[in-house]
């Protein structure tokens, strides 16, 4: 049995920027301290909420960096370091080590794609440059790779792959590969609308992209279940659909920083090819915001 990175709730950051572009680095610490606060089990950077694709090597890097400086150790950083080039994965994944990640989170090689032996290969290089606990992010909606159960098994010998973000929102391969790999590779759901239903096959938990703005209610969803109050757990869950649904009207991470920026946070413009949101989608998100009193 490895080693459990967190339990709980992780927020899949969002990334501020100034009216130019460039990263702001001062917010995201103010930021990232004040998740802390409010009870956040882990601090994910540099991932798909994260703008990831768009930021350059060196970003990635100063962000990393910047957030390892607040985290102080107080909970588990893990950052984002995938590629479809295994080469260019690998020094992220490097990189992340050397700016004080915790964990690194690689999905899978998109666009090109790969077999079963190429996503093995790919993870044994990432991971013997950078001997990091490894978190392999499966989302084949985003990256037109799906790794089947049969492959985490495969992938689960490797000692430093120690989870699986899963966000194929596929509950019966999930269960098949907690059937398959017990616990030699842990699960978190990468889909907040799915938090209960993967923590009910065994989930450690979610990385969650509504717990930019309501950290506490989806931290609840977890501590609810793991304090045994399944049906106080299934409440918050249902609760909160209109809530993701709403974050998730416009690809993502528009929507929810379209969000931080209603109450106030100045996160800025994202980045091309990622565009402003549709005037009649940022009413609907306003107005699901107010419902909630979250603005």
């Amino acid at each position: 049995m490895k080693n459990t990175i967190f339990t709980g709730c992780g927020a899949a950051t969002v990334t501020p920027m100034n009216e130019d572009g460039s990263v702001n680095l001062k917010k995201y610490a103010d930021f990232i301290d004040e998740l802390i606060n409010r009870g956040i089990d882990a601090i994910v950077v540099n991932g798909t909420t994260g703008e990831s694709a768009t930021l350059t090597d060196e970003e990635q890097y100063n962000i990393i960096c910047c957030a390892n400086d607040v985290i102080n150790h107080r909970v588990p950083l893990i950052a984002g370091a995938g590629s479809n080039s295994t080469a260019h994965a690998a020094r992220l994944a490097l990189n992340a080590r050397n700016a004080g990640a915790d964990a690194i989170l690689a999905v899978t090689p998109y666009y090109n794609k790969a077999n079963e032996n190429g996503l093995l290969e790919h993870y044994s290089f990432i991971t013997k440059w950078c001997q990091l606990p490894t978190i392999v992010y499966n989302v084949p909606s985003r990256t037109g790779v799906n790794i089947k159960p049969e492959t985490y098994l495969k992938l689960a010998e490797n000692p430093f792959i120690c989870a699986v973000k899963e966000a194929s929102g596929n509950i019966a391969d999930a269960e098949r590969t907690v059937s398959l790999c017990g616990d030699k590779i842990d699960i978190f759901s990468g889909s907040d609308e799915l938090t209960l239903p993967f923590l009910s096959i065994g989930a450690k938990g979610v990385i969650s992209v509504a717990a930019n703005i309501v950290p506490e209610r989806m931290e609840a969803i977890c501590t609810e279940y793991f304090g045994g109050k399944y049906i106080e757990s299934a409440k918050s869950q249902i609760a909160l659909i209109p809530l993701i649904d709403a974050l998730f009207c416009d690809v993502n991470p528009i929507p929810i920083k379209e969000a931080l920026n209603m109450l106030g946070k100045e996160f800025g413009p994202c980045r091309l090819p990622l565009c402003e949101m549709e005037e009649a989608k940022k009413e609907h998100l306003r107005s699901v915001l107010e419902h909630y009193g979250i603005l």
